[in-house]
């Protein structure tokens, strides 16, 4: 699919009621606070950036996820070795920002929607990856998982075969970065996780019963919820907890 400006311009339009007012409410990624989680060989550093902005870090490894919002966010943080970008909907996806992050070591890997909307000079430093596709990157696993919505009223979000979620595979740590998605079957089925990221916001998303749901299904070790603007997460934590399932909940400062 070839994506002309007026596509463009659309999809921003309709991001303004995903992304709300994102650039200033993310500041300062440190301010924000960070968490860590055992590894190989050390620990693995979560900076919650805000809303679906991640930056990860495992010894001289730097990953961001979704970057948006004002490069100064990202100053306190060495420059990535590797971004994610899960879709194109601008809570998600800015080009100015990857064209101020991006240095020459850094490699991006994106769906091949986002792949599409990139200048020449990001896409020779990015590699697209459709739904079910598995790559390695200085040696992170990632496997691309679909990521779509469900009900049928919220089928014009995301639809099916078009965005990624990702697991990674990080010195010895299983990560599910889900995106913007509903608790789909493929979702359900992950195994082996460790550390996941799932959103909760209708209608963009999912509900918060339906994100307890699926967790409690797939069992992560740890889950953040994040994507979550105006929904509560106290409401998850309860859910996850009641169920007996051998989850920790980390709730973290997003906004």
């Amino acid at each position: 699919m070839k994506y002309t400006r007026r596509w463009v311009l659309t999809a921003g339009a309709m991001g303004l009621g995903i992304a709300g007012c994102i650039g200033p409410h993310i500041a300062s990624a440190k301010a924000q606070g960070s968490d860590t989680i055992p590894a190989d060989g050390g620990e693995i550093t979560v900076h919650p950036v805000g809303h679906a902005s991640i930056v990860l870090e495992a010894g001289d490894m730097t990953i961001y996820v979704d970057p948006v919002g004002e490069a100064s966010a990202y100053q306190a943080f060495s420059a990535p070795d590797l971004i994610l970008i899960t879709h194109e909907h601008p809570d998600h996806f800015n080009v100015d920002l990857l064209n101020a992050l991006a240095s020459n070591g850094t490699k991006i890997i994106a769906n091949p929607a986002v792949f599409e909307l990139l200048p020449e000079a990001l896409q020779g430093m990015a590699a697209q990856m459709a739904n079910g596709e598995r790559t390695e990157v200085a040696g992170i696993g990632i496997e691309a998982v679909p990521a779509y919505n469900t009900t049928q009223e919220r089928l014009r979000y995301h639809p099916q075969g078009r965005d990624n979620g990702y697991v990674l595979s990080l010195s010895g740590v299983r990560i599910y970065i889900a995106g913007d998605t509903e608790d789909t079957p493929e979702m359900r089925g992950l195994q082996d996780i460790d550390l996941a990221f799932v959103p909760m916001n209708l209608p963009f998303t999912m509900s918060v019963e339906q994100a307890a749901d699926a967790v409690i299904e797939f069992k992560p070790k740890v889950v953040y919820p994040y994507h979550y603007r105006g929904n509560d997460v106290d409401q998850f934590k309860s859910l996850v907890d009641q169920s007996g399932a051998e989850i920790e909940v980390r709730l973290a400062k997003w906004y």
